[in-house]
């Protein structure tokens, strides 16, 4: 799926410049966060960042004041999955802020992207199906060992909020919203988009792979550049209905759609050129017995005049963010009540 209906500011933010290249400390350290290295079945290693719940108390001392506070009862951890070619460092105030409403959040880059890349692209074999099946169920593994947790909650982004059916064990997901989740199908996008994304996919990433033996999608400004192998299933995906349905039973076996009885909850923009209300659904069809929503949101209920597909998480739009809890505490509510109608 495109990842950005507008090409030159995936990463721009209003007034702290490039989200994904500024603070370069903020990869190692971080204003909050702690790095940590992933480890995958398959034992490629990731880099991700650990944001704690933090203390509420205000204090001058940083040590005190980024130090682990307790989650607020009830709320379980939070992975964070980036979307397709976005750097962890794009999400960081966000993660921040949800740290200070006391919640322990893990983000970080999938493999071939930003600290997770080793060596050249042009050297890299990894797939899309790689982050399903391989980098999102390491990290959720990695986040329940820090935190002691059972299952944790996910906050998806785009191509972060699809692959769950793809999860070995998403028995330990409680529940997802996902951020402009959809199929990303081409055919369900308005025109002028659905021209833009059909000379990328069919032209310009052929090309690129061919000439370079990488996607240089970064110089069109469509988020970092992808190794080969991503690029080719990112198209072949979004060029028929169903998404990662598409490399069932063909380039993967692992298929654990119908496995999912979670609560599911999309949370769109009205201006989404990429994740419409048809391609939404294309996307929930994929999880026949889990329960299942989608909300629409209008830039304007925000204060905003525009949202689009990758806007959600700048600070600019932090308005945005409190509808995002919301979403996921409703979800959680949901799932309590699930889990005490089953215990005896």
């Amino acid at each position: 799926m495109v990842e950005s209906g507008e090409p030159q500011q995936a990463y721009r933010t209003s007034g702290s410049g490039v989200a994904a290249e500024a603070d370069p400390g903020s990869t190692r350290q971080g204003r909050v966060g702690q790095q940590i290295q992933i480890r995958c079945k398959d034992a490629l290693t990731l880099v991700g960042t650990y944001y704690a719940a933090r203390c509420a108390r205000a204090t001058s001392d940083d040590a005190q004041q980024n130090a682990p506070g307790p989650r607020k009862q009830g709320r379980l951890p939070i992975l964070l999955c980036p979307a397709t070619g976005i750097r962890q460092q794009f999400y960081r105030h966000f993660c921040e802020w949800l740290s200070q409403q006391g919640r322990d959040v893990l983000v970080f880059d999938h493999r071939g992207i930003g600290e997770s890349r080793h060596g050249s692209l042009v050297d890299d074999t990894s797939r899309l199906q790689d982050w399903g099946v391989y980098d999102q169920p390491a990290a959720l593994d990695h986040l329940l060992t820090l935190t002691g947790a059972e299952r944790a909650v996910m906050i998806g982004h785009s191509a972060g909020g699809q692959m769950m059916g793809l999860w070995h064990n998403h028995r330990r997901l409680a529940a997802v919203v996902s951020i402009s989740g959809s199929t990303g199908y081409l055919g369900g996008m308005p025109l002028k988009m659905r021209a833009l994304a059909a000379f990328m996919f069919y032209l310009y990433l052929p090309f690129s792979v061919r000439l370079w033996g990488e996607a240089r999608t970064r110089s069109l400004g469509w988020g970092e550049n992808l190794p080969r192998g991503v690029a080719r299933q990112w198209a072949q995906w979004c060029s028929s209905p169903g998404y990662v349905a598409n490399a069932l039973g063909k380039t993967t076996e692992v298929d654990h759609h119908d496995e999912l009885t979670i609560p599911i909850t999309v949370l769109h923009a009205s201006d989404d050129p990429i994740a419409t209300p048809a391609n939404v659904a294309d996307l929930l069809r994929l999880f026949p017995r889990a329960s299942t929503s989608a909300d629409c949101v209008t830039p304007a209920s925000l204060g905003y005049t525009r949202l689009g597909h990758i806007d959600w998480f700048r600070p600019s739009k932090d308005r945005a963010w409190p509808r995002i809890v919301e979403a996921l505490m409703a979800l959680e509510a949901f799932d309590s009540l699930s889990q005490d109608r089953q215990s005896p």
